[in-house]
């Protein structure tokens, strides 16, 4: 037994021995290399490819005219037929790597590699030094089977076989999950399309995806009009084309810079100028064809018309001196000016083509007009979960918030007290004209360590019932509707209606009880204005009572960060608007007019009652329970005028070039220390990335 083993042993060790001796590899073979020793058989091959190269290399004509002087590095492959293959080239110029392929593509084909007897896959690098000399240059083999194993060679192959599978830019972002950045201009370059009769469109619940509205609106082609003729990489970059684009197979993104730089003059001002200056960057992109990513951030300075500024002020949050309307806190920056960074951000998933789910930091809004009354993008971002659901002729929004109080009176520990709010909305296609919207709100705050109540995350609960569940007075829920009716493919009229208590009683009773806290909105769109193609004229209605978003708790109130999660205005308020737009190529030009209405408190040390115009202060304030009118308090009408226009200068960053125009009249009956009489002509040039509404029309 025991020499039995010892013969298996000895003939293993003899098999072993044979395999190794057998073990070698040679390289490729070039025809007039085949009956060179096999020692000098790599040489002849890195001295035939560099000869080849050499005698077949053309340096473009631009290239030998710039004087350039530098190296191409080429990554190429001999298969197992003995084809060439180039994975990467690294050079400066676009051109050199185009005559690299094309030199290599003519090279012909040889002998293949072997491994152990066997044809095998040998990759190379080598340098190619410009201007073209007759350099003696060993390429450097990246295939040494004898010293580098098959998951080696992988590893070292993976940063060129990613650069090897990078495809031709083509913009995505139009087919993607990605929002359409919401401002009232560009949406209305679209909204017609969206609102032919007998569209299954949906276009209250705002942002929209670039993927749904590209079924009704061309954007590709629609760039492709406006696209300019530039050859250099500057002229492209700058006229058509983001700063950074790469794609792959299975992604893409974006990168581009952020600008507001404006400089402008308030003629009534106690100050030179009025500037604002933002810088930043913009990313985005997508991972397959189901994920998204946006983000932005913003570092700004400013000052603003003086009307602003006190407003920005008057709003702010202890110890910091303003809150920029619709941005966030301001430093102080200087003396008179302010320091504002913003950073927003969202993720985008689409597990199935009928619903896609949005987590994030921005803004939302739910309506068809300029205002709405149900959720408006007028405060600062906040974080907010966002699920929309499509099927059949529903659209079902559902989402969930984090809000700030940044009142002193309710901070604890020097930090903002948050409050949460859950909102859905319902819209219904009921005819090829006619579409409804159901709407239900619910604001609550952290009392008794409740938090996040996760019953509010049910989506298709009716809230109110929660409300009683969770103890009353633990939430305030504000109950809405929406109503649009399209009379032909150029004219739509839309509606809103809010509701912040109902009282049936008080209602039969006819004494404007401070209990009937509603407001509604009535407006239409005329598109293709007397027969003006891209011309839109508007015209809006919005009229709410006093006390409506407010709550006789004091964090309740339909508000964030000291703004309105609704209208600009707060309450106690009627305006009527009118609107005009247009655009020809990448000119654009916009003018808005407003006569409003609004009641404001006197706050003089002998009348400190709540007339219903401040959403944040308790209503249990108030001087009385029946008499409530629109409008009590220090009535103040308002005439708002802006005039702007502009051009645009690249459509893949939307950046514009523009100046405006803004009168203001503010003209309350009676002037107290925080309410004066006042008349505003601001002139503003400036350059814009232009990604969200600015709202400065109070």
């Amino acid at each position: 037994m025991k020499r039995l083993l010892v013969l298996l042993l000895f003939l293993v060790q003899c098999n072993v021995f044979s395999q190794e001796n057998s073990f070698f590899e040679r390289p490729p073979l070039f025809s007039n290399c085949e009956n060179e020793a096999l020692e000098l058989q790599q040489k002849c091959f890195d001295e035939t490819v560099f000869h080849l190269i050499f005698e077949n290399f053309k340096v473009p004509e631009r290239i030998s005219f710039n004087n350039y002087k530098g190296e191409v590095i080429v990554l190429f492959e001999v298969d197992t037929i003995g084809k060439f293959k180039v994975i990467y080239i690294d050079a400066m110029y676009e051109e050199l790597k185009t005559e690299s392929k094309r030199v290599f593509s003519e090279f012909p084909k040889i002998k293949p590699g072997t491994y152990n007897g066997k044809p095998t896959y040998n990759q190379y690098s080598i340098q190619i030094n410009i201007p073209l000399v007759n350099q003696v240059v060993k390429t450097i083999d990246l295939k040494k089977i004898d010293e580098i194993s098959q998951m080696e060679l992988e590893v070292k192959s993976e940063i060129a076989n990613i650069n090897s599978s990078l495809l031709t830019f083509e913009d995505q972002t139009y087919a993607s999950q990605l929002n359409i950045p919401f401002t009232h201009f560009d949406y209305s370059k679209f909204d017609r399309n969206m609102n032919l009769v007998g569209a299954n469109s949906h276009t209250a619940s705002k942002p929209f995806l670039y993927e749904d509205v590209s079924a009704y609106y061309d954007f590709k082609a629609e760039n492709k009009k406006l696209e300019k003729p530039a050859s250099s990489w500057v002229g492209k970059k700058l006229w058509n084309e983001h700063l950074v684009q790469l794609q792959g197979k299975d992604y893409w993104f974006t990168i581009d810079p952020i600008m507001d730089l404006e400089v402008g003059k308030d003629f009534d001002a106690d100050f030179n100028s009025t500037y604002n200056n933002t810088r930043g960057l913009l990313f985005k992109g997508g991972l397959g064809k189901k994920f998204n990513f946006y983000t932005t951030v913003f570092e700004s300075q400013g000052r603003f018309a003086q009307y602003i500024n006190e407003y920005s002020e008057s709003i702010k949050s202890y110890p910091d001196p303003s809150i920029i309307p619709g941005r966030g806190i301001g430093k102080r920056f200087k003396t008179d000016s302010y320091d504002y960074p913003v950073a927003e951000a969202y993720l985008s998933y689409t597990p199935a083509k009928f619903i896609n789910i949005q987590f994030g930091h921005g803004k939302n809004f739910i309506g068809d007009g300029y205002r709405s009354l149900l959720l408006s993008d007028v405060a600062s971002p906040h974080t907010f979960l966002k699920l929309n659901t499509k099927f059949w002729k529903i659209k079902y929004t559902n989402t969930w918030m984090w809000l700030k109080d940044v009142r002193p009176e309710v901070m604890e520990d020097k930090a903002f007290l948050t409050k949460y709010m859950a909102n859905h909305y319902l819209s219904w296609n009921v005819s090829k004209k006619l579409n409804i919207g159901l709407f239900e709100s619910v604001l609550w705050n952290n009392t008794n360590g409740r938090g996040f109540d996760i019953n509010y995350l049910n989506p298709i609960i009716f809230f109110r019932a929660i409300e009683f569940e969770a103890g009353q007075g633990s939430g305030n829920a504000i109950l809405g509707a929406s109503g649009k009716y399209k009379i032909n493919d150029n004219i739509n009229i839309y509606s809103q209606f809010i509701l912040d208590e109902f009282s049936l009683n008080d209602v039969k009773g006819g004494e404007r009880s401070y209990k009937n806290k509603f407001g509604y909105q009535l407006g239409v769109k005329y598109y293709n204005a007397f027969k003006v193609d891209n011309l839109l004229m508007q015209f809006e209605y919005n009229r709410v009572r006093p006390y409506t978003y407010s709550h006789n708790t004091i964090v309740l109130n339909y508000g964030h960060f000291n703004q309105s999660m609704a209208h600009l205005w707060g309450s106690n308020f009627s305006e009527a608007i009118i609107i005009g737009r247009y655009h020809y190529n990448r000119w654009f030009a916009d003018a808005k007019l407003i006569f409003g209405m609004k009641g404001f408190d006197y706050n003089n040390g002998a009348d400190n009652f709540s007339y219903g115009g401040d959403i944040y202060r308790n209503y249990n304030d108030r001087p009385f329970d029946t008499g409530v009118e629109l409008g009590q308090g220090i009535k103040t009408n308002t005439f708002y005028a802006n005039l702007q226009t502009g051009y645009l200068i690249n459509p893949s960053s939307n950046l514009k070039i523009f100046a405006d125009i803004t009168f203001r009249n503010f003209n309350p009956e009676i002037e107290t220390a925080s309410i004066n009489q006042s008349n505003t002509v601001w002139f503003n040039i400036g350059l814009r990335t232009d990604l969200f509404n600015w709202y400065f029309d109070f």
